[in-house]
């Protein structure tokens, strides 16, 4: 008779290491090549932006011309944009129009996405052609529209007997600001029109049909479905457009060249002047900051509105 004799098992070993072991519960180590991957990323920002800003800050409190020597002026140069009527007029054309293209852009951006996102006949190529004017450059269409509002615009206005419009706008201190407009508009409601429809894409079409059958009307639908669904878009396009707008110079150079006067000189259209051309390197890079701070400021505030609204629906 033979007896089988089994050892006692042995305790399983600890598969986790001593790292492991100190890792706090629920938190997942990053490898390292996930920050390496990320460094020259990183570093190239260091070096093209943070440098740059740290430089510009630095000459704004001297009385650098671009130039020779230079000494230690500290705050004058933001006291006296303060009292420098040109800055604050550039402050005021500005802040005007990006309010103004801002509001239309969107309005006609999002009516144009809300067609293009409707069952129509060719739809894929209409959206193509819409978002032609993203890719063009503004200076290059800048010239075309430039041609169409000197020469194109008062010949017709001429032979429809309309006097107000016989002239270009564009030498009209009171009207040359809408030319402006009109071509900021155009341009980038192309990139807007896209970020609409990805947002309208997105909404069941299931709701529209149960609000059909419940006798909504088509604005009534809008209002209920389409806008508060399409909230994260509309902030991004709010931000986006006021920021791109506050910075508008191709479309100026293009069209007015901050003329008749100086009565469509926007903010980096005078730090572009006074800057390179005007003596002015130190003064105008000080403009340049406090620029820098307001659309900061301004982005900021306006993100903060804008997510509470999307809370509230």
């Amino acid at each position: 008779m033979t007896t089988s004799s089994t050892a006692p098992a042995r305790a399983p070993r600890a598969t986790t290491s001593r790292a492991a072991a100190r890792r706090r519960p629920g938190t997942t180590r990053i490898s390292r090549t996930f920050y390496w991957m990320v460094l020259p990323a990183v570093l190239l920002f260091f070096v093209l932006h943070t440098i740059p800003v740290l430089n510009g800050v630095f000459f704004s409190m001297t009385s650098y011309a671009g130039y020779g020597e230079w000494d230690f002026t500290w705050f004058t140069n933001y006291v006296n944009l303060f009292r420098d009527d040109q800055v604050l007029n550039a402050y005021a054309f500005t802040f005007g129009f990006a309010l103004v293209s801002t509001v239309l852009v969107n309005v006609i951006a999002l009516a144009i996405a809300i067609g293009l996102n409707s069952r129509i006949k060719f739809r894929t190529g209409l959206r193509g052609i819409f978002f032609i004017p993203n890719i063009l450059s503004i200076l290059v269409i800048g010239y075309v529209f430039n041609y169409l509002f000197s020469n194109s615009l008062p010949e017709i206005a001429s032979r429809l007997g309309i006097d107000a419009l016989s002239t270009s706008i564009l030498a009209n201190p009171d009207l040359a600001w809408v030319g402006i407009v009109i071509l900021a508009v155009w341009q980038a409601a192309a990139f807007n029109i896209i970020i609409y429809l990805a947002g309208l894409q997105t909404i069941p079409g299931e709701l529209y049909e149960a609000a059909s059958l419940d006798g909504a009307s088509t604005w009534r639908k809008f209002t209920s479905i389409t806008f508060p669904l399409i909230g994260p878009f509309f902030t991004i396009n709010m931000v986006l457009s006021l920021k791109n707008f506050l910075q508008v110079f191709d479309h100026i150079m293009a069209l007015t060249a901050g003329g008749p006067g100086t009565s469509t000189q926007s903010v980096s259209l005078l730090i572009y002047r006074g800057g390179f051309q005007g003596g002015e390197y130190a003064y105008q890079t000080a403009n340049a900051v406090i620029f820098l701070v307001v659309i900061v400021l301004i982005s900021v505030f306006q993100l903060r509105v804008l997510q509470r609204r999307e809370a509230s629906f």
